[in-house]
């Protein structure tokens, strides 16, 4: 679901197989024994294993791991990264949103202002393309749209190659134009593709075997905690290295997008009696809750005020709170620092900011980009899906 606009419009797990390798005390009648010793000074390299298998094997589909490092649009308002597409390659800037399923991007047939803004991939130049030529189009929350027609060709994200279904857009909204990245990459479930029967690339990379774990982890970097670099999607594998403690997983109650139930939510760790079916959304920037909710959370804040043209804003100088507004998923309480509220400046000299938390999401909340720069997210696409969460280390 991609609302960036600002106020409504907007480790690796891998399988090993542990063999005892203790010395063999065995007298056969023919032949000789060779006895085995461990290696005490043997560290296990599984990237540097799976490189030789590659190398040795180039036919067999080895299961691998495919990390995509992220660009942040400063302030934390998108991220993306680039993914290969057909052969030979041509790299397109993709922005990753598990609130929608498709993957496309402009096509170089498409003449329109926003397409010739960005990289049109040309698929006469690719011998791994296929016609598909059914049509397809596509709505986003902020009014977004595109349409073209679809193929298949080859992408790659971070090595991990897959066969897969893309949208060439022969036409976009005029506000894809103000956008950096070239097109969108869905990582929500195939129930919500814009055209019927159409597999994600999750679905296909599973299908294929070319994942270690049917996974993606997101870690989306915060400039007001680190400088807002280092961002990663990790395609099948898990950086513990990214968050404390350890990752609760709680439900997915709906599949489409990646819903799952907040049972509450708190401010300081006071409940507010809230709760709501909700998503964990990275194609959108705020968190976005119902109005009831959004009033109780910012009635805690001194100085917040529902301003009818700007949505909810609060007082710039809460960049240095050190409190926090809470959501309660699968039992345990993850925080959006009170910080992170103060989300941008207003610019009218009142020292008021955006709010990272809006109203008007009654019924299915999302917590977008403002919640998932303060928490690892795993997203699992088990027969039992589920979500990972645990809070970043900063």
């Amino acid at each position: 679901m991609k609302v960036t606009a600002l106020v409504v419009s907007l480790t690796v797990a891998v399988l090993a197989v542990v063999v005892d390798a203790s010395p063999l005390a065995i007298s056969p009648k023919h032949g000789h024994a060779v006895p085995l010793t461990r290696n005490p000074n043997y560290k296990h390299n599984t990237k540097a294993q799976m490189a030789k298998l590659n190398k040795r094997y180039p036919g067999v589909n080895i299961l691998a791991t495919g990390s995509v490092p992220l660009v942040n649009v400063h302030p934390d308002l998108e991220y993306y990264g680039t993914v290969a597409v057909g052969t030979p390659a041509q790299n397109v800037k993709l922005d990753f949103d598990t609130g929608s399923s498709d993957i496309w991007f402009p096509s170089s047939t498409c003449t329109t202002a926003a397409c010739k803004k960005h990289v049109r991939f040309n698929s006469a130049t690719s011998s791994t393309f296929q016609k598909d030529g059914r049509k397809w189009n596509i709505g986003y929350g902020d009014g977004s749209t595109a349409s073209g027609i679809l193929g298949s060709d080859i992408v790659n994200v971070g090595g991990i190659k897959v066969r897969q279904t893309i949208g060439l857009a022969t036409a976009e909204s005029a506000s894809f134009g103000t956008s950096p990245e070239d097109g969108l990459f869905g990582l929500g479930f195939n129930t919500i593709e814009s055209v019927s029967g159409v597999k994600t690339f999750l679905d296909n990379a599973i299908a294929s075997g070319a994942l270690t774990s049917p996974i993606v982890s997101v870690f989306l970097p915060s400039v007001r905690r680190n400088g807002g670099v280092g961002g990663q999607y990790l395609f099948g594998g898990i950086d513990s290295s990214k968050y404390t403690g350890s990752l609760t997983y709680v439900p997915v109650t709906q599949k489409g997008y990646w819903q799952i139930h907040i049972s509450d939510a708190s401010v300081n760790g006071v409940s507010l009696g809230q709760a709501s079916e909700g998503i964990i959304d990275t194609g959108t920037t705020l968190v976005m809750v119902g109005d009831t909710a959004a009033k109780a959370i910012h009635n805690k804040i001194s100085g917040a005020v529902n301003d009818p043209q700007n949505g909810w804003l609060v007082p710039c100088s809460l960049k240095t709170n050190t409190g926090n507004v809470g959501f309660k998923m699968g039992g345990k309480t993850f925080n959006v620092p009170l910080a992170d509220l103060a989300y941008e400046d207003l610019g009218d000299g009142s020292g008021n900011c955006f709010s990272g938390v809006q109203g008007g999401q009654d019924g299915l909340w999302i917590l977008g980009d403002v919640f998932i720069k303060n928490n690892y997210c795993v997203f699992s696409q088990t027969s039992s899906p589920s979500i990972g969460i645990a809070p970043l280390a900063y």
